[in-house]
């Protein structure tokens, strides 16, 4: 990493790494949660808008005065808002009205411009996903722009190795299984080449959602998960990073966010829902002496009006 005088990029990464208490199996083994909302903007994501940028600095993509361009469901975008604020990089961000209003509130606070392509009710899908894409490359290419191109960009997976050394120190190297929802693939691929490297019995499971079960082979579909399932096979998946996908429902995500916050007092997101949905899933397979490790991917006040809009459905 390029050194830099001591600013908020230095408190990204170090998360904690705590267990479940209340919510595990009722046969399996322990479910162990990387508490990546402690992250400067609440996300896993602070860890590869860095990883990107700095890349981008070190040869040459990204010089002094450049601007910088995304597509993004939030997470990202608001990440490499962070990143772009501190480094003083103008920055333009590609999104969508079919994500959180949150993130996209908190990416112009930061200093972003936004770009909205309209979605088909809110959902996402593939044809969202690739409108953006090309959005982001249109304005990329006008103004001359670095595009970090997240769905292809190889250098965020170096984040994610360095998060493999975390798991493994919090665990003294006990860990028998890692869960992680899929969107760009890249942290599921950084997370499990670096475990593999560590101990190659580890099983890894992949999420996706069951309505765009396109992973497993299933037919592209629309879903309520943000920041996951592009509607597409990604360019940075690999078949043989996963020793399982599982399919996890838009109402089984939303439905364990909201009992992780009741139950584990953990505010979380519905990625962060399907990780643990399929985390129990593993642990119950593995029996009671396994230890599987998932990720909370970000904080639920990212998703604030999407959950109260839920609490007030369920009042009526």
């Amino acid at each position: 990493m390029i050194d830099h005088p001591s600013t908020i990029l230095d408190r990204i990464g170090n998360t904690s790494l705590i267990a479940l208490r209340n919510i595990q199996p009722a046969h399996g083994g322990r479910v162990l949660l990387k508490l990546e909302n402690e992250n400067p903007t609440g996300s896993m994501k602070d860890r590869m808008a860095l990883a990107m940028i700095e890349a981008a600095e070190a040869d040459g993509r990204l010089e002094p005065g450049g601007s910088v361009v995304e597509y993004t469901g939030g997470s990202t975008g608001v990440s490499l808002s962070l990143v772009c604020a501190v480094k003083g990089y103008p920055l333009d961000i590609v999104t969508s009205d079919a994500f959180a209003q949150e993130k996209r509130d908190h990416m112009a606070l930061l200093g972003a411009t936004l770009h909205i392509v309209p979605s088909d009710s809110g959902r996402m899908t593939e044809k969202l996903t690739k409108d953006m894409i090309e959005q982001a490359r249109i304005i990329a290419e006008a103004k001359g722009s670095f595009w970090t191109d997240q769905m292809k960009n190889r250098n965020q997976i170096g984040a994610y190795h360095r998060m493999v050394d975390e798991i493994w120190q919090q665990t003294n190297g006990r860990i028998d299984g890692f869960v992680q929802s899929v969107g760009t693939a890249a942290s599921l691929r950084g997370i499990a080449e670096g475990l593999r490297w560590h101990h190659s019995p580890i099983q890894i499971m992949a999420v996706e959602p069951a309505e765009s079960p396109v992973l497993s082979g299933g037919p592209s579909g629309a879903h309520k998960i943000d920041g996951i399932g592009a509607g597409y096979v990604v360019p940075l998946w690999q078949a043989s990073i996963a020793d399982r996908i599982e399919r996890v429902t838009t109402e089984e995500a939303t439905a364990m966010a909201l009992r992780l916050a009741r139950e584990e007092g953990l505010f979380a997101g519905t990625s962060t829902g399907a990780n643990v949905v399929a985390a129990l899933r593993l642990a119950e397979r593995l029996g009671p002496d396994a230890i599987v490790v998932t990720v909370m991917c970000d904080t639920g006040m990212k998703y604030l009006k999407m959950f109260g809009a839920r609490l007030e459905a369920n009042r009526l």
